[in-house]
């Protein structure tokens, strides 16, 4: 069902959905989150919808999970807090991780917490030059939740995450950029105009070998040579059956562009 502070529009084969809740940074609700992850499953299972594009409005991406509202300690009992772990944030990051529709989160302002994992678990990450990243976790006493320590380790090593983690410093776009967590900086009146432009090159695409070129490098990171090469051979035969690869090989013969329609 739709949530308020969410607004989702398909527009030209590209799924926008955007965090509209600027006074509170877009920090996520748990009917929010929930919300998130629907809009996240409908654009992997609709044929209409080639790419995706997350962002927020006003000063925020998003400021993490809206705490107000949260059982006090002496009301939870014990694997109260891993459930609602499992079943929110992790859903969440594994909704983007596991969408099948290449996914581009566009971060116009302070990503933090949960709001910067939802971030980095896109599939490409443009920042505006007012964005930051906080690992947030820390000032509040708590552990990186979100997936958050398995995603930074992966993008930037644990010596850099372990710094990030360890002191929740912001971390400017520009630094974002150089350590290798934002694709392209670019200037805030332009991030809309960007993201608009990559989602339309993909949404143009051969759409199930993007998704199956996603779900290659996704699961790389956890496999060893033999498997890594058992899964792309795999998926080079499924992506041989699509309309899609025939076209891309029948325009290469015929001299000419390829049309992909998405199939």
């Amino acid at each position: 069902m739709p949530s308020a502070g969410v607004r989702q529009e398909t527009r030209d084969q590209v799924s926008h959905i955007t965090l509209d809740r600027p006074e509170a940074l877009n920090a996520l609700t748990p009917a929010q989150r929930g919300h998130l992850i629907g809009l996240l499953g409908d654009a992997s299972g609709d044929p209409q919808v080639r790419a995706v594009v997350l962002t927020g409005t006003g000063r925020g991406f998003c400021a993490g999970a809206d705490l107000r509202g949260a059982p006090a300690g002496g009301d939870r009992v014990p694997g109260d807090v891993a459930r609602t772990i499992r079943l929110g944030a992790q859903r969440l990051i594994t909704a983007v991780l596991d969408c099948e529709k290449p996914v581009i989160a566009a971060v116009n302002g302070t990503a933090a917490g949960i709001g910067a994992h939802l971030a980095l678990a896109c599939d490409l990450v443009l920042a505006a030059e007012s964005a930051r990243f906080i690992e947030v976790f820390v000032r509040r006493g708590l552990v990186p939740d979100g997936g958050g320590a398995y995603l930074l380790t992966r993008l930037i090593g644990p010596q850099r995450a372990k710094e990030l983690m360890f002191f929740g410093d912001a971390l400017s776009a520009a630094d974002a950029e150089r350590l290798g967590l934002v694709n392209r900086v670019v200037p805030d009146g332009e991030l809309d105009k960007t993201a608009r432009e990559w989602a339309a090159r993909l949404a143009a695409g051969p759409t199930r070998a993007l998704v199956l070129t996603k779900q290659l490098v996704n699961a790389s990171l956890d496999s060893d040579r033999a498997t890594a090469f058992a899964a792309e051979a795999a998926a080079q035969e499924i992506n041989m059956t699509t309309e899609d690869a025939q076209e891309g090989v029948a325009s290469f013969v015929e001299r000419r562009s390829p049309e992909f329609r998405g199939r």
